[in-house]
């Protein structure tokens, strides 16, 4: 029974790895970064919500002092989603998804800065080997300059620091017994009411008039399949896998799954070296992951 719950990770990358998809799509049709996340935060509150109602209803109960927390984690996850929707709006969706799996190379930067934790040999070796798949998936050895955009690969890795940020931030509040729910439900409220006054009404009323049952559902699934539902996926796993388990599956799915879109949807055919990019990160990703559990 536990090897069915390794399939939840992984479909949770695989949704994340989608989300480029969605993106691109509003973007296309007149929806500005802003209102984007907007639809995707507010909508994803609802969902939620629904989680937590079927899951446990006392994860609602919060602490006044636990607001502080939330409001990090929240400018952490619209810094995160802005910038990575740049990337995936200027580059091929691998290399945006590659450059947000370097992630862990800044979580381990802040855990030395924040907490004085110890650079070992490991993750020295993970942290190049994820700089080397970066450098091979970007096409830049090759010549391939025609699909690489400056704006979208520092989009990529501004994206990844704010991962990183809300990685510590989130691994503070469950030291404090906050629930991944709970933590993620008011981290939305909060950004959903800070996005409103940039939010243009106007561009959301034009693309769901212009076909309102099919692209209400696009809302829809726009907000579970790219936000919501990774999470909970990831949440549930949890209970019957190992973190470093998941974080392998999870992490490793995604920047596959993002190559496979951009292949079939938009015809994003990628090099061999971008290939062997995207494998190199991966495999830098597997092994500090065990590297994490081990000294756990």
């Amino acid at each position: 029974m536990k090897k069915l719950y390794l399939i939840l990770p992984i479909l949770s990358g695989m949704l994340f790895g989608s989300s480029g998809i969605f993106v691109r799509t509003l973007t296309q049709n007149g929806i500005d970064a802003t209102t984007l996340l907007f639809l995707r935060f507010s909508i994803a509150i609802l969902i939620l919500l629904i989680a937590i109602l079927a899951t446990d209803r006392n994860l609602i109960k919060i602490k006044l002092s636990d607001l502080k927390l939330f409001i990090i984690t929240a400018l952490c996850i619209v810094g995160l989603n802005l910038f990575y929707n740049t990337s995936m709006n200027t580059v091929p969706l691998s290399l945006a998804a590659v450059l947000l799996s370097s992630a862990p190379v800044f979580v381990i930067i802040f855990a030395y800065i924040l907490f004085r934790e110890k650079i070992t040999k490991t993750k020295v070796i993970s942290i190049i080997l994820v700089i080397i798949g970066c450098i091979l998936t970007t096409g830049l050895l090759e010549g391939n300059y025609a699909n690489v955009s400056a704006i979208g690969i520092v989009g990529g890795v501004v994206a990844a620091i704010f991962w990183a940020m809300y990685t510590v931030a989130s691994k503070k509040a469950l030291e404090e017994k906050i629930h991944t729910y709970t933590i993620l439900f008011y981290s939305l409220i909060i950004l959903t009411l800070i996005l409103l006054p940039f939010t243009n009404f106007s561009q959301i009323t034009a693309f769901v008039s212009s076909n309102i049952t099919s692209n209400t559902l696009f809302l829809i699934l726009h907000s579970t399949f790219s936000f919501a539902l990774p999470y909970i996926l990831l949440t549930v796993s949890l209970k019957h896998i190992d973190s470093g388990s998941a974080s392998i599956l999870t992490s490793g799915a995604e920047p596959l799954a993002a190559l496979c879109f951009g292949m079939i949807v938009y015809s994003e055919i990628p090099t061999v070296l971008t290939f062997v990019g995207v494998v190199l990160t991966i495999l830098a990703l597997i092994i500090l992951s065990k590297n994490e559990k081990k000294i756990n």
